[in-house]
């Protein structure tokens, strides 16, 4: 009985140091030293855990659709209709880790303890595997979206699993296959077989959801399955540096380590989120979590139900994001869009008609607010797709049709720069430029077909090393001209500098691709 326990205990502990959930956390040493106490109060009581489960599933439950729920009176009838489509994820797996005892730390009691885990497939050294190879356990959480046995969860929650066993409310424990992932998005679908229907959960617009609404999450933190809390969202539109396809909801539900892929719920008990992460100096809940919402989550899920794979829209356009001065320069009252700095050869852009220096306001009719938003909205377009691009270009709104293209078929990086050029002082700004040379060519390591202007000398205290111009950077337009010659840049400086103007806009192919900058005149 005892050791039963103890194999018990090791797979919750191995869960919560082991796994892949929450990707902004660790389990604190404090933390480590309250299971240790844990451990020894277990081996001196004798305590036993018993986990009993109904026999069969339970398929009274549908897809909840309560309507607006009244939560005067707390959030029992909502929890209550939901809740049976929530599983736990049990996955098995192999990590390298250092030799050392049970609990990842060479321990003076080791010994003592690894009599109690011998036998325990989680804890037990194989010795069939390297010395730093052995068996782990983790623990998720996620939600059935089909009563055939779909289920999403995170994507790190399931990643390099031996195998997967998906836990129903009721505690039946069910073998699960993996149909399809998504790295870049964190998000994966499983497969289960039930003999009956399954209780699934319908998903919401996110896009609807707004900061202070309240929402319920449900979910296995540290293994304590079917936890439930609630809170409001908090922000939206985060970027927590997971990728350029997510903005995620910001909430303070308290989550944990083993939430990662539960559901987010609003109060018509839909999912608006897929719980995914939370920011914490502790490793513990500290009121900031993160979901990804469902309005990206159900586009790849749709994907990955019907063919396993996700198929990204591509444009081919290297885009930046605009500032003041930028956006000045354009003729634009706002920030708002995405400034192409780049188009790639033979891609739909280029097909399209669009050109450098215009700026996408629109994409297949939604507003693009930024890059990022370009990104997310082109990657969830279906391949072969005719959309309107809406373009800002001579202070005008101009549309142009695109085919979207595949981006797995296309090469997504961007091509080579195609421009760089005796030396010649170019004053207000400190810098010293000439056209491309074969020595330049060496030097900078430039594309054979390059040509333009390329930066040969910055000055320490210039104008230009003040924005970040480095010598190797090719200059290939300059206002709205392109330039070929030292002679094309002055002729237009001094054009800039009749008319007035006191910054001037260029386009310069930078080591990492092209960008907009403004400097000024003066």
């Amino acid at each position: 009985m005892i050791k039963l326990a103890f194999s018990i205990f090791s797979n919750t502990y191995e869960s919560m140091k082991t796994a892949n959930t929450m990707p902004f956390n660790q389990v604190s040493r404090s933390t480590h030293g309250i299971f240790r106490a844990f451990a020894a109060f277990c081996l001196t009581a004798g305590v036993l855990l018993i986990n009993s489960a109904p026999a069969s599933v339970d398929s009274s439950h549908a897809a909840a659709d309560l309507g607006e729920v009244n939560i005067s009176d707390g959030f029992s009838e909502l929890v209550e209709a939901v809740k049976p489509t929530v599983v736990n994820i049990s996955v098995t797996g192999s990590v390298k880790t250092p030799r050392s005892g049970p609990f990842g730390e060479n321990m003076p009691f080791d010994d003592f303890f690894r009599r109690f885990f011998e036998g325990v497939p989680e804890m037990a050294p194989d010795q069939d595997q390297a010395p730093n190879v052995r068996k782990t356990m983790a623990v998720g959480s996620g939600f059935i979206v089909d009563p055939d046995g779909l289920v999403v969860t995170n994507h790190h929650v399931i990643e390099n699993a031996d195998s997967i066993e998906v836990v129903l409310h009721n505690g039946i424990r069910i073998p699960a296959t993996v149909k399809g992932t998504d790295e870049r998005t964190d998000l994966a679908l499983l497969e289960i077989e039930s003999d009956s229907p399954l209780p699934y959960a319908k998903f919401g617009d996110s896009d609807a959801a707004k900061v202070g609404d309240w929402v319920v999450a449900i979910g296995n933190p540290f293994g304590f399955g079917g936890t439930t809390t609630s809170g409001i969202i908090s922000a939206r539109g985060r970027d927590i540096q997971q990728g350029s396809l997510l903005d995620f909801i910001q909430i303070d539900a308290s989550i944990n380590r083993g939430n990662s892929g539960g559901p987010l719920f609003n109060i018509r008990g839909e999912v608006i989120g897929v719980n995914n992460a939370i920011y914490s100096p502790t490793g513990g809940n500290v009121g900031i979590g993160f979901a990804i919402p469902s309005s990206t989550a159900r586009e790849i899920i749709d994907q990955l139900k019907s063919s396993g794979i996700v198929e990204r829209g591509f444009l081919g356009v290297l885009v930046q994001s605009l500032d003041e001065e930028l956006a000045e320069s354009f003729g634009l009252e706002a920030t708002e869009g995405a400034l192409v700095a780049q188009v790639n050869p033979d891609s739909p852009a280029e097909r399209a008609g669009i050109r450098v220096g215009d700026i996408i306001v629109k994409f297949d009719g939604k507003p693009v607010d930024s890059p990022r938003s370009l990104a997310r909205i082109v990657s969830l377009t279906s391949e072969n797709s005719k959309v309107i691009v809406t373009l800002w270009r001579d202070n005008a709104e101009v549309n142009v049709f695109a085919d979207i293209g595949n981006l797995q078929a296309s090469n997504d990086q961007p091509e080579a720069p195609a421009a760089s050029v005796s030396m010649d002082r170019i004053d207000p700004f400190g810098m010293s430029v000439r056209v491309i040379t074969s020595q330049d060519r060496e030097n900078y390591n430039l594309e054979e077909d390059a040509e333009g202007v390329v930066i040969i000398e910055i000055g320490p205290d210039s104008i230009a090393a003040e924005n970040g111009l480095r010598p190797g950077f090719i200059i290939e337009r300059v206002g709205n001209q392109e330039v070929l010659t030292v002679q094309d840049i002055r002729n237009q400086v001094e054009q800039l500098i009749k008319d007035g103007r006191s910054s001037v806009l260029m386009l310069v192919q930078r080591f990492d691709g092209a960008s907009f900058i403004t400097l000024p005149l003066s």
